[in-house]
């Protein structure tokens, strides 16, 4: 391995508290009924666009809502979210192996360097990409792709770490080596039927791997 690419929510930072309240604050504005945690949680993975699809009603003006919960998102994307225990340890020990480092997210670009900025340090991280709609979102490749060649780095020589099955779909589709993270927003038994067969426990276990 020359390079390890991370997803984002539900890998490196537990988003979920934050982006449950931003829906909830664009469900209450028009009188809809609430989403829960483990709604949103089944919802998100595939970018802002889906995850409103997936939890405002029927008939709703997705793109009017869209909007709206950008911009609320990005004021409040810190609130409550949190970085899970070791990852700053183990993007360390990476870096300390020489490997180039990126993340590649399908959440808004600006709220994932705002997230970024606020949990590690300036340098950690070579490459950073969120949903900007430069790129078609993950498990689309290209921006994946287009970040290895960033980096100069063959995807055979990548690990891409995940917890969805979105990030496993996204390695595939790159030609990168897939691990997916247990400590995220998808049990292990739906990773396994989404074609999952490396998975990691806890954060020392990549390091492992690698």
């Amino acid at each position: 391995m020359r390079a390890v690419f991370f997803d984002l929510d539900g890998t490196l930072l537990d988003t979920l508290p934050d982006l449950c309240a931003c829906v909830n604050t664009i469900l209450r504005k028009y009188g809809d009924r609430e989403a829960t945690l483990s709604e949103v949680r089944a919802a998100v993975g595939n970018g802002a666009r889906k995850l409103m699809e997936r939890v405002l009603p029927e008939g709703a003006p997705i793109e009017a809502r869209l909007s709206e919960f950008r911009s609320i998102y990005a004021e409040n994307s810190c609130v409550n979210t949190q970085v899970y225990e070791g990852a700053r340890e183990c993007l360390s020990a990476l870096r300390q192996k020489g490997l180039k480092l990126a993340v590649i997210t399908n959440k808004p670009h600006e709220a994932t360097v705002k997230v970024l900025k606020k949990f590690f340090s300036q340098d950690m991280f070579d490459f950073i990409a969120g949903d900007s709609g430069d790129f078609p979102v993950k498990p689309d490749p290209a921006l994946t792709r287009y970040a290895a060649l960033t980096l100069r780095v063959s995807p055979a020589e990548t690990l891409f770490v995940g917890d969805g099955e979105t990030d496993l779909l996204t390695a595939k589709n790159a030609g990168m080596c897939p691990l997916s993270a247990l400590w995220g927003y998808r049990t292990k038994e739906q990773l396994f039927a989404a074609g999952a067969r490396e998975f990691a426990e806890r954060f020392e276990d990549i390091l492992k791997y690698v």
